[in-house]
C-alpha cells in the first residue's frame, strides 16, 4: 500500500498520508491527471495528509499558479496546525503575481504623425505664452527698470560676443575664401576677376554672415540659456525665485535676451570683415589682383544698405535665439536627462526659426528696397 493517496471529489482534491520527496514525480503526474478539466474552482485538500516536505509542498504551489493561469480559482485547505507554518514559509498560500499586462503594439505611422502634431501644437501654443509673458515683462521693465538684473547682462555679453570671436572669426573667414574660390574659375572664363569682388561682398553683408553667425549662436549661446534654465528649473531655483517675489522674466530671461541682440549685429560685423579679407587673399594671391583693385571694387559693389539688412536680420536672430532658448530652458521637467532634452530642442527649434525668418526678411527687405 503507498504511503500517499490523491482522490478527486468534486471540486476538492484530496490528499492522504505522507506527502514526501521520494514520491514527488508520482504525485505530481497524478494531480496533472486529476486536474484536467478543473473547472472554475478546485481546492487541494490536506486536511488528511499527515507528513509533507517543502519539494511536494513547492510542487502544490507551481500547480495552484498553473491553475490560476487557467482561470481556475484554487486554495490549499484543511493543513493541520503543524503544517500552516511550512505552508506559509512557501507562499503556496499567498495570492499569484499578478499578470503582467498584455503588451500593446507599437504605434503605427498614422498615429505617431498625429502624436507629432498634437506636440508640435503643444510646442506653439507654450511659445505664444511665453511671448505674450515676455512682452508683459517688458511694459513692467519699462515701468520699473530696477526689476532687471542688469549687472549679468554684460557677463552675458561677453560669453554671447566675446568668448565666440575665435569660431566666428574662423568660419566666416573660411566662408569668404570659399565663395572666392568656387567663383573664381567661373570669373576668370570670361575675364572678369574683379568682379569677384562684388560676388564676395554682396554675399556675405547680406545673407551668409548673418545666418552664419546665428547658427553659431545657436549652438553656444541657445543650448547653453536652455541648459542653465533647464538646470536651475530641476533644482527648483526658479520656484526659489518666485517664492522671494522675484519674477524669472525679467529677472533672468531678460537680461539673455539683451545680450544677444546686442552681441549679434557686433559678431556679424566683425564676420564681414573677416569674410571679405578671406575673398580678398584668394583675389590677391589666386587671381593676380592688387588688394587696391579688390577694395576699390568692392566699395562700389557693396552698399550701406546691403551691410545694414545683414545687422538687422542679425539683431532679429539674436532675439529669437534668446527668446527659444530661455522658453525651453523655463520649460524643463523631470531630471537631467530632460535638460538635455530641452537642449536639444532648443538648438533645432533655433535653426528652423532662423531660416523662416531669415526668408521673412529677404523678401520683405526685396519688396521695400527693390
Amino acid at each position: 500500500m503507498t504511503p500517499w493517496q490523491a482522490t478527486r471529489e468534486g471540486n476538492r482534491i484530496i490528499l492522504v498520508g505522507e506527502l514526501l520527496i521520494d514520491d514527488a514525480t508520482a504525485i505530481w503526474r497524478t494531480l496533472q491527471r486529476l486536474t484536467r478539466a478543473p473547472g472554475k474552482h478546485l481546492d487541494l485538500d490536506l486536511g488528511h495528509a499527515s507528513a509533507i516536505d517543502g519539494a511536494v509542498l513547492s510542487l502544490l504551489a507551481a500547480l495552484r499558479a498553473q491553475l490560476i493561469a487557467r482561470g481556475t480559482s484554487c486554495e490549499l485547505v484543511g493543513a493541520r496546525d503543524e503544517l500552516r507554518p511550512l505552508v506559509h514559509l512557501q507562499g503556496a498560500d499567498a495570492a499569484p503575481p499578478p499578470r503582467p499586462p498584455p503588451r500593446t503594439p507599437p504605434p503605427g505611422g498614422i498615429a505617431r504623425i498625429g502624436a507629432g502634431i498634437e506636440r508640435m501644437a503643444h510646442e506653439t501654443r507654450d511659445l505664444i505664452g511665453f511671448f505674450g509673458e515676455l512682452v508683459a515683462s517688458s511694459w513692467q521693465v519699462v515701468r520699473r527698470p530696477r526689476t532687471v538684473n542688469w549687472r549679468s547682462v554684460g557677463g552675458h555679453i561677453e560669453r554671447a560676443a566675446a568668448d565666440g570671436i575665435p569660431i566666428v572669426v574662423l568660419l566666416d573667414f573660411l566662408v569668404g575664401f570659399v565663395i572666392a574660390i568656387q567663383t573664381m574659375y567661373v570669373l576668370e572664363l570670361y575675364g572678369a576677376e574683379v568682379f569677384i569682388a562684388d560676388m564676395v561682398g554682396i554675399s556675405v553683408t547680406r545673407e551668409l554672415i548673418p545666418l552664419m553667425t546665428a547658427i553659431i549662436m545657436s549652438g553656444r549661446s541657445g543650448a547653453a540659456f536652455a541648459a542653465e534654465l533647464g538646470t536651475m528649473r530641476i533644482d527648483q531655483e526658479i520656484d526659489a525665485l518666485r517664492t522671494m517675489g522675484i519674477s524669472p522674466m525679467p529677472y533672468l530671461v531678460m537680461p539673455r535676451v539683451l545680450a544677444l541682440t546686442i552681441a549679434a549685429p557686433l559678431l556679424t560685423l566683425l564676420g564681414d570683415v573677416v569674410a571679405i579679407l578671406g575673398g580678398a587673399l584668394v583675389a590677391v594671391h589666386g587671381m593676380e589682383l592688387t588688394s587696391e583693385m579688390y577694395f576699390n571694387e568692392l566699395r562700389l559693389a557693396v552698399l550701406f544698405s546691403d551691410v545694414w539688412t545683414g545687422l538687422v536680420k542679425s539683431v532679429g536672430f539674436g532675439l529669437t535665439i534668446a527668446f527659444i532658448g530661455c522658453q525651453q530652458g523655463l520649460a524643463t521637467s523631470g531630471s537631467a536627462e530632460g535638460v538635455g532634452r530641452r537642449t536639444t530642442s532648443a538648438v533645432v527649434a533655433c535653426l528652423f526659426a532662423i531660416v523662416l525668418l531669415d526668408t521673412a526678411f529677404t523678401v520683405v527687405f526685396r519688396v521695400v528696397l527693390g
